[in-house]
């Protein structure tokens, strides 16, 4: 795709001398907006200007917390006073974007959001849009793709449209750290847009080839010329107004401790000595909840926020924070873009970001409105697994596409229920790459599912390839970022990443100047730590109905599995995901087969002991593992020795074995294992009438277990424990 020439515009002060009168307008309402006399920030009244009086494409590249919310809004309503449409802002954010949206009401904006979070107020909103009550409608990137706004609400919206705003816009690039497939339906509607409707793009973290790719997506259809090479017309460029990222209130620093138990520990012993209230970030949900749970048990006023936490919760906890009744909220990235708390003192991480992007992003929560605020990395040795993990885990393969279309026809309408139960994808990643179909024209959404358009889809492999070799760079960047020598400024390497090359040394990080936050751990938080990390047992809760759509492949099963083919809730030793027993755990089930290790003998007979079955295990059974035959093996072999158990053998494979992977969805993983079990006439005599407690490397999806105790159930056990080092999730 050719990238059109921008306009890269500094501040322009001559802009409000060329029409004094429209400054002095456009003054009064941000006076209006944020309720009191202030003046506009370096670049926010150009953008202003070029979006209502010259209705131009214009893209905000601007650190956060300069005011770019502030942009949209009045400009939407000084282009509603010129007698344009309604302006329609497309954001991730309209959860978090209610005190924006509150100043723009008391400003006199009338703006409305349409979300999940208020339904109820949906009919509503759309009466205001057809009477023209409204100055601004917000709604999120996948509000686009449901059909009912796409075809009823949609057209007429953009038939009289006064701007277009893509908020968070580094979304809509293949080149964002935060790229998002439903942000690709904007392009479309971008292109299509007369020429004369102003569109604001805005965004706080791009580099220069993000830059690029938005500013290629918002140029006008049908703009160039011959006579031009193809390029822009200059009244038509695309107008850039890209300010300094250096942050100033921000005191950047690294610090780097040998594991989890000390990283929890400095954080128990020196949280109170972090200025204010701020947020604890760490890379997954039950890193979140159980650094949570430990603050909290050692006095520390403080809560989980994750990608789980319901939504009537995030806002409590929102509030909570802004309140300053929580010293931090632990949270994952689900709390990012949006979020507002201007007097926020610091931000700590748990574990690195994978990018200097999307570090950038999320300590720009802290520091607004204060003189100084404290950011701290504490990186841990489990970041480049789960960077790599969360890397490659939203992109598409053509034999899952080719799947997808084969089952979905152009008259038939499949839900998504429906269309899990014929192709072998689990729900979220099919859901994802139904997304990337849409947006590719190859699938359409309507009422009550799905519908193929007939169009091939075909997997771009050098697209995709240099898409993970740049996310790979990235982390390789944000390794280096951890390392940097003394004298070399943290936020001059932060802001030289997203391509600013203005930022001057800072001065203030802690390796301009001397660290400024302790390196010392006191030998009391340490095992205090060490004790919160060493809880170990998770429940294995059992399956109890059998997955929809089995009838689509040829199995005649559905509703509850009956009681006497269940096995009992079981144990597992901990998360792969754990800050505690999941490093271990995940290092013997990521590594080289071998005999189990005594320190996790050790940790397994701990959780039985803990257990509190109704029954004691009467023998023990290990499953048959392709990968870790050796670990499952000598594992079942420690535990029937350490409980004076006889250890009566492994279940064996029949017709092969698995012909399905735990990736696939419950249906296609049942259909793959069923029968592939069998039990011995020396097992079944050994287990009949026994308690057994049945052995296994890792759980998964929890079908292999239930198929498996549901084979002893029927070889005659009277009942089945499961047990497995480790759980995902």
């Amino acid at each position: 795709m050719s990238i059109p020439s921008t306009n890269t515009a500094a501040p322009d002060s001559s802009a409000a001398e060329r029409d004094p009168a429209f400054h002095t307008e456009a003054r009064e309402r941000l006076a209006a907006l944020a309720g009191a006399e202030v003046d506009f920030r370096d670049g926010q009244f150009e953008a202003i200007s070029a979006l209502v009086q010259e209705r131009r494409r214009v893209l905000v590249v601007q650190k956060t917390g300069w005011g770019k919310s502030a942009v949209y809004f009045l400009a939407a309503h000084l282009l509603r006073s010129r007698g344009r449409g309604v302006s329609l802002i497309v954001s991730p954010l309209i959860a978090l974007m209610r005190d924006q949206i509150a100043a723009a009401t008391r400003a006199g904006v009338r703006a409305q959001a349409v979300s999940s979070a208020n339904a109820h107020e949906w009919d509503s909103i759309m009466e205001s849009l057809r009477n023209d009550d409204l100055d601004v409608l917000l709604i999120s990137p996948e509000r686009l793709a449901n059909p009912r706004f796409r075809d009823e609400v949609l057209p007429g919206l953009l038939k009289r449209m006064g701007m277009l705003v893509v908020d968070e816009a580094h979304c809509i690039s293949d080149w964002g750290h935060d790229f998002r497939p439903d942000y690709r339906r904007i392009g479309e509607i971008v292109r299509n847009l007369p020429a004369e409707v102003p569109v604001l793009a805005t965004t706080a973290t791009a580099n220069s080839r993000v830059v690029d790719d938005i500013a290629a997506q918002l140029t006008p259809a049908g703009e160039s010329s011959p006579e031009s090479g193809g390029a822009q017309q200059p009244d038509k460029e695309v107008m850039v107004l890209r300010g300094t990222l250096s942050r100033d209130s921000l005191r950047l620093g690294v610090l780097t401790l040998p594991d989890s138990e000390q990283r929890i520990a400095w954080l128990t012993q020196h949280l109170d000595d972090l200025t204010g209230s701020g947020i604890v970030y760490a890379l997954t949900i039950s890193q979140a909840t159980d650094l949570a749970a430990h603050l909290n048990a050692h006095g520390y006023k403080v809560a989980a926020y994750t990608g789980q936490t319901d939504p009537d919760e995030r806002q409590q906890l929102e509030q909570a924070l802004k309140d300053n009744t929580v010293k931090a909220l632990i949270a994952t990235s689900a709390l990012g873009m949006g979020f507002d708390k201007p007097d926020l003192g610091f931000v700590v991480h748990l574990g690195a970001p994978s990018s200097p992007v999307s570090y950038y992003q999320q300590i720009g929560r802290a520091g607004r409105a204060v003189d100084s605020a404290d950011v701290l990395l504490m990186p841990g040795k489990e970041d480049i697994r789960i960077w790599e993990y969360f890397a490659q885990a939203s992109m598409p393969t053509q034999e899952r596409a080719d799947a997808v279309l084969e089952a979905l026809s152009p008259e038939t309408t499949l839900s998504v229920a429906k269309l899990e139960a014929m192709v072998e994808i689990r729900r979220s990643p099919l859901e994802l790459l139904l997304k990337v179909l849409e947006v590719d024209g190859s699938v359409r959404r309507v009422s009550g599912g799905w519908l193929s358009t007939g169009r091939r889809w075909t997997y771009d492999a050098e697209r995709y390839d240099t898409i993970l070799a740049m996310r790979r760079a990235e982390q390789q960047l944000m390794l280096d970022y951890e390392q940097l020598p003394a004298g070399v400024c943290r936020m001059v390497f932060l802001a030289h990443a997203l391509d600013d090359d203005e930022a001057q040394p800072c001065g203030r990080c802690d390796t301009c100047a001397a660290p400024w936050f302790p390196h010392d751990v006191s030998s009391s938080a340490l095992a205090e730590a060490k004790d919160s990390l060493d809880r170990v047992g998770l429940e294995i809760a059992p399956r109890k109905q059998w997955p929809t759509g089995l009838s689509a492949l040829g199995i005649d099963l559905k509703g509850k599995l009956p009681a006497e083919a269940q096995a009992q809730p079981g144990r597992a030793l901990a998360r792969l995901s754990d800050l505690g027993w999941g490093t271990p755990v995940r290092e013997a089930l990521q590594g080289e087969d071998a005999q189990v290790s005594e320190q996790l003998v050790r940790g397994t007979i701990r959780v039985l002991a803990e257990w509190g079955w109704a029954r004691r295990p009467d023998v023990v059974v290990s499953m048959p593992s392709r990968q870790h035959p050796l670990l499952v093996e000598s594992l079942a072999g420690a535990l029937a020795q350490v409980g004076r158990l006889p250890y009566a053998g492994a279940l064996d494979w029949a017709d092969g074995g698995p012909t399905s992977t735990p990736d696939t969805n419950s249906a296609f993983r049942l259909a793959g294992l069923l029968g592939k079990f069998t039990v011995s006439g020396d097992l079944a005599e050994r287990v009949s009438g026994a308690s057994v407690l049945l052995v296994d490397d890792e759980v998964i999806s929890r079908w292999t277990l239930t198929v498996a105790a549901r084979e002893l159930r029927a070889a005659g056990a009277a009942e089945v424990l499961p047990f497995a080092l480790g759980m995902r999730g």
